[in-house]
């Protein structure tokens, strides 16, 4: 029996290849999953036990409960001013991942084209192709802060061209962009009339000045699909919880593929979200403040080790450079695990563009990032030593 030959074309995941490495060695400090390290607030995790014993256990309404999607148009609105209508404007998904999925599928024919800064999250251009579009990959680079420009843009489009993806904060590099910035991103958005899917999940842990969500901006409402959850600023990632937010007809495309594929979220889940977005907020600033004082070490050390890194503006990853060892990116990550038990993700989980950096999350205890970073100061030594 033959599979599709799109899916067996397509590369595993090159975060859970690595790792599969990882299971089962001892004494291993994991700087590598993007995964709070922070367990869900205890009123979080109680309102969801709670509705438990009160006998919630049945499906929800394809689009989510009515309570938990109006808890999220007001949340928008009192955060940013975005205004969305809950009762057809706003889908409650099993995390971003199938947000994304569900807007792709929805939006795109075949051979169209979809534009998508490298490196960039694993799924966005394995799912395109899944929808048998074709994914355009726009190289970003230290040299511009992993950001795209306009003029990224035009020289990327074409007739065929439909989609630009955002995901800012970015994951692998933690790129953000600023008001200013996304204004200009949004002019060659109308110039050449695509749709943006705007993954936001990192929202919450923008460090360096305000996030400002692309549907803000002046006409980009109406050409934005706006993705979001819990997982990450909540800490809720076992929870498999997030939402999309756009116009009435791209929304109601998205339910009609939720509907056949999986149908609602659990209940427990959509009960604990409603619970996160009314009294969360302070937990949220808590992690986020945690974070921060994460992020100025482990940019501090990695740079006095040699290893160049730009500072993140958001998201729990840092993206250093490690081409003067002469490493590729899987040798310098299966080398690092192997004599010093420290897992980082090889930057080509993330692209070809990726090759030569490492992602590191500081979504780990201070103490664990201390050792980790002794241990490749350790690494590091051995390499020049071999080298002279």
């Amino acid at each position: 029996m033959k599979i599709s030959k799109i899916v067996e074309q397509i590369p595993s995941s090159g975060i859970r290849a690595f790792f599969d490495l990882v299971l089962g060695m001892k004494d291993v400090i994991s700087l590598g999953v993007g995964e709070p390290d922070f367990v869900t607030p205890w009123n979080i995790r109680e309102r969801a036990i709670y509705s438990l014993e009160e006998g919630y256990t049945s499906y929800t309404s394809n689009k989510g409960l009515a309570e938990l999607r109006r808890e999220i148009s007001g949340h928008l609105l009192r955060k940013y001013g975005m205004d969305y209508d809950p009762e057809d404007e706003i889908l409650v998904t099993v995390g971003v991942s199938e947000a994304f999925d569900l807007a792709i599928r929805a939006v795109v024919n075949t051979k169209d084209k979809v534009l998508i800064p490298e490196p960039s999250y694993v799924s966005y251009g394995p799912v395109t192709t899944l929808c048998q579009a074709k994914p355009v990959f726009i190289k970003t680079s230290p040299d511009n802060g992993f950001k795209i420009t306009p003029k990224d843009i035009d020289r990327s489009c074409d007739k065929k061209t439909r989609v630009l993806i955002l995901n800012y904060p970015n994951n692998p590099t933690g790129a953000s962009y600023s008001k200013s910035e996304l204004k200009k991103i949004s002019g060659s958005v109308l110039k050449h009339n695509l749709i943006c899917l705007s993954d936001e999940i990192y929202c919450d842990l923008t460090y360096d000045f305000e996030h400002t969500p692309f549907p803000t901006l002046p006409r980009m409402k109406e050409r934005t699909i706006y993705l979001n959850g819990f997982s990450k600023g909540f800490a809720m990632t076992g929870w498999r919880i997030g939402y999309a937010c756009g116009p009435k007809e791209m929304i109601g495309a998205m339910t009609k593929i939720h509907q056949y594929t999986m149908m609602c979220v659990p209940i427990a889940s959509q009960i604990a979200a409603i619970e996160a977005l009314q009294h969360g907020e302070r937990s949220v600033q808590e992690m986020k403040r945690e974070y921060r004082r994460r992020r100025e070490f482990v940019v501090s050390r990695l740079n006095d080790l040699g290893l160049p890194c730009h500072k993140p503006e958001g998201a729990f990853y840092a993206f250093p450079s490690i081409k003067y060892t002469g490493m590729t990116s899987m040798e310098f990550s299966n080398k690092l695990l192997k004599k010093e038990k420290v897992a980082c993700v090889p930057g080509t989980a993330f692209g070809p563009l990726g090759e030569g950096y490492l992602r590191i999350s500081y979504a780990s205890s201070f103490d664990n990032l201390k050792e980790a970073l002794v241990r490749m100061e350790r690494f590091l030594k051995t390499i020049k030593t071999v080298r002279k």
